[in-house]
Parts: C-alpha cells; sequence; structure tokens
C-alpha cells in the first residue's frame, strides 16, 4: 500500500503515522508513506495558496490551481499505470466505517487530499476526487488528523503490518460487532477473576462464549448495530 498525501501541514501525517505500528510497516517498506505539500505549489511568492471566496462570506478557500499542480506531481510519481483513487477528507463525506477500510485495503496506490480553512475550490474536487470522506459528524481545523485515522485503519488490513494476521479479522466491527472483553494476567486482580471458560482450554467453549459477548455488548452498547445484525442473523438473538 503506498499512501500518497497532499496536504498544508505533512509533519502532522509524518509524525503520526511513523509511530508505532504503521511506523514499523514503513520501515519494512509493507507501506508506504509520501507526503506531498500542497504549499509548494503556489504561484506567487509569498507561497500563499488561499484567497477570499467569491460571493464573499468569512474565512478563505484553497486554490484549485495548487491542489491541482500537486496532484499532477503526485500522478507522476506513482508508477502504477492504473488511476488512483483521490479521497477527500471532508465533513460532507460518507461517515469511515470498517466496511470502507476494507475497500481501501484493496488499492495499491492511495491520494489523500486534506483540506484546511473554509475548504478547496469545488472545480478542483470535481475534477480529480473519487471518494468524499468524513470520519464523523464534527469539523476538524483540518483533515490532516482525519486522514491519519484513515491510514491507520487501512493499514492494519494490508497483510503483514499486523503481527498476528488474525487481529483484523477479530476486530471490533470486522464482521458487524463490537469486540468480546479481553483479559490477561494476573488470573486475579482486585478480587474479579478471569471468566472460567477462558481458563478451560476449550476451544469451542470459548469461541461461543466470545460470540455471545460480543453479542451482549453490542446491544448494550451499540443497539443500532445489533438491530442490523440481527436482521441478517435473526436466529442469534439474545434471549432475556
Amino acid at each position: 500500500m503506498n499512501y500518497y498525501v497532499l496536504s498544508l501541514f505533512p509533519e502532522i501525517i509524518e509524525n503520526s503515522l511513523n509511530a508505532s505500528i504503521t511506523g514499523r510497516a514503513i520501515e519494512k517498506e509493507i507501506i508506504t508513506l509520501t507526503s506531498v505539500d500542497i504549499r509548494d505549489f503556489s504561484d506567487n511568492k509569498h507561497m500563499k495558496v488561499d484567497d477570499y471566496p467569491y460571493g464573499g462570506g468569512a474565512g478563505l478557500v484553497i486554490k484549485p490551481t495548487c491542489v491541482y499542480d500537486a496532484y499532477l506531481h503526485t500522478l507522476s510519481l506513482i508508477k502504477n499505470q492504473k488511476k488512483p483513487r483521490v479521497v477527500y477528507m471532508t465533513p460532507q463525506g460518507s461517515v469511515f466505517n470498517q466496511k470502507k477500510a476494507a475497500d481501501f485495503a484493496k488499492e495499491e496506490d492511495l491520494i489523500i487530499l486534506c483540506g484546511h480553512y473554509e475548504g478547496i475550490d469545488e472545480r478542483v474536487l470535481e475534477t480529480i476526487v473519487t471518494d468524499y470522506v468524513s470520519i464523523g459528524d464534527y469539523v476538524l481545523t483540518g483533515g490532516e488528523i482525519a486522514s491519519v485515522i484513515v491510514m491507520d485503519a487501512v493499514s492494519r488490513l494490508v497483510p503483514g503490518v499486523l503481527g498476528n494476521s488474525e487481529s483484523a479479522f477479530t476486530d471490533t466491527f470486522s464482521d458487524g460487532l463490537l469486540e468480546y472483553p479481553q483479559y490477561t494476567r494476573p488470573e486475579e486482580f482486585l478480587g474479579m477473576k478471569v471468566p472460567e471458560v477462558l481458563r478451560s482450554g476449550h476451544h469451542g467453549n470459548v469461541e461461543k462464549w466470545r460470540h455471545e459477548q460480543k453479542l451482549i455488548r453490542t446491544r448494550k452498547n451499540r443497539p443500532d448495530l445489533y438491530e442490523k445484525y440481527i436482521m441478517l442473523h435473526p436466529e442469534e438473538e439474545l434471549k432475556d
């Protein structure tokens, strides 16, 4: 997986992605990160990339010329002849979820565009963007943090990134349910013991217990997800 991020603040992305699991994956070249600073493609000596919006209003809008030139530069870096998907981080996009992460993980190259200020001129968005993505119903100062969230979630699904290849398939949302409770040593903590079934060594009973716990936890914490799951699996509905 090769990420190309177009941003005014690439250091935010680099500092975040170069740590922990994704950082190790970059060191092993399982994933790559290329930061493209939109400001480098400014057409004036002051490196200005924004201007006042037509029609008036508060704030500034990033000009289409610098974004488009940054995009063309990025295309020149990509060896694959297939036209890459361009993901624009915006609160107006469809909400990012595990299914979308899995979809993005199928790509070899992914361009992510980060907006700032009042956004980016609509004309360049219409020209280059393939996917409009939001991480939730709130507004951030820019798309950089949102892009890191997307890349982190996608990277977990790239073969070789996680030490345990099963982890990505047992995580929360992998089957539409929240993850089951986890326990480790010591066996007893503050008077609370690890459930007996997890200490039994009976793999069948452990899997049954874990799935039941996923249903219980999802019904309690995310009833919306639980209802969706039960519509597809009515035979698994919990009995009070």
